[in-house]
């Protein structure tokens, strides 16, 4: 009996290491929508989009998960996945595994969140979004609002001199309209330079008061969106690009289009078809929407796009358009300041009003804005980062992969568009 045990220790010792079987990626992905929808029973705006199939719309309803059950359904999907995905041959695999753990570890930090469970800002946002937020000196900050005082000469306080200024390249109410669709036109013309969009993409555009955002692109499947564009303050000459190209062209509309067509649609990966708002996804989609502006205007050319045509068209001086344009340019870098009030705000180191006048003093907010912004971060809390911080890693890789060559460029910006790509691919 001992030498057969030995003989089969020895022939086990001698055989083939077992390659372990790789997860079945399919039904993990069923079973992650319907805890992703189940998730919208519990945050209305969990759930920012999805068009998949209805049976798993309506097993999400019919199972009515609480949230301890949706942390245990989600772990268990952990497991069943594992570390890593044993085939490394297809890439693409490889990250739609990532995109699944990742996407299943930001809904267990939601549910607990949800769950009354207290986060600090930072352990929020790397929970939800998968990033570690760098924190910026007072110093960063003032030297930004040194180099806008150069730009918005004059006496008096800055803040005023600078609100001032934005007063006079702000679109007439009745322009809006007539601005908005222009730039959305040139954005979209710009995109289709370098991506081919999907056969009969379209998208709605509506005006609306009273929501947190400024505005907001619903997704509705199909290739159809719907943009809407909150008019509750005036709205600048150089806003009308930036939403242009960040709800639509190549923003949010082109990369939940990319998604949808080569991936739900191309290779049947159903997790795609749901989109949860709380989750690395927000950081490529965000930061690829912003991102998105400077590859459809990169540099002069967005400055003589506003001059020529949106300046005028709104009726304002052309003049003002490279003195706008230097002044945005400090302004996105100082938008980090909003990661900076929300860490206080959130971790309660400052009261509201505290935080409000850290954004006047800061990012130059007007009472109603600066009030606006708090609003926002009241209801999003820690997604503010991946405006900017987002649209910094988005940034880095595409200029790491493009360099200097703008085919390349396009090149990767398209197939992050088109990928399941998270924000540890951009590394």
């Amino acid at each position: 009996m001992r030498r057969a045990v030995a003989l089969a220790a020895f022939l086990a010792a001698c055989s083939p290491t077992k390659v372990p079987e790789s997860p079945d990626l399919d039904a993990v992905a069923q079973r992650y929508v319907r805890l992703s929808l189940g998730m919208g029973h519990h945050d209305p705006a969990y759930v920012d989009a999805y068009y998949g199939p209805d049976s798993l719309k309506a097993a999400a309803d019919r199972d009515s998960l609480s949230l301890p059950a949706i942390r245990a359904a989600a772990d268990s999907l952990l497991v069943t996945l594992g570390a890593s995905f044993p085939d490394q041959a297809d890439s693409m695999l490889v990250m739609r595994h990532r995109y699944l753990r990742t996407q299943l570890g930001a809904m267990i930090t939601k549910a607990r969140m949800l769950g009354g469970e207290k986060l600090s800002f930072d352990e929020e946002a790397k929970g939800l979004y998968d990033v570690e937020v760098p924190s910026y000196p007072v110093g960063h900050f003032d030297s930004l609002l040194a180099a806008l005082d150069s730009i918005v000469p004059g006496p008096g306080l800055l803040a005023d001199r600078y609100q001032a200024f934005r007063a006079r390249v702000m679109i007439p109410a009745d322009k809006v309209d007539t601005v908005f669709k222009v730039a959305i036109q040139a954005c979209r013309a710009r995109t289709m330079q370098h991506m081919k969009l999907p056969l009969g993409e379209r998208f709605d555009l509506e005006y609306v008061k009273g929501t947190p955002w400024n505005a907001y692109n619903w997704y509705k499947g199909k290739y159809h969106s719907l943009i809407q564009v909150n008019t509750d303050l005036p709205i600048s000459v150089d806003r009308a690009v930036d939403l242009a190209c960040h709800e639509g062209y190549p923003g949010h509309h082109v990369y939940n289009a990319a998604l949808e067509e080569n991936l739900v649609n191309g290779r049947g990966w159903v997790e795609l078809s749901v989109y949860p708002l709380f989750s690395a996804q927000s950081l490529i989609a965000e930061g690829s929407a912003n991102f998105g502006i400077d590859m459809a205007f990169p540099g002069e050319l967005r400055t003589a796009f506003e001059r020529d045509s949106l300046f005028p068209l709104a009726g304002l001086d052309p003049a003002l358009a490279g003195q706008n344009a230097a002044a945005r340019v400090v302004m996105e870098r100082l938008n980090h300041a909003r990661n900076e009030v929300a860490r206080q705000y959130l971790d309660g180191q400052v009261t509201a009003d505290s935080a409000t006048a850290l954004m006047a003093r800061w990012w130059l907010q007007t009472p109603e804005g600066a009030t606006k912004t708090l609003r926002f971060i009241d209801t999003y809390r820690s997604y503010v980062i991946n405006y900017n911080l987002g649209r910094d890693m988005v940034a880095g890789y595409v200029d790491h992969l493009g360099g200097a060559d703008n085919l390349r460029r396009w090149q990767a910006f398209g197939a992050l568009l088109s990928s399941p790509r998270l924000p540890a691919d951009l590394k």
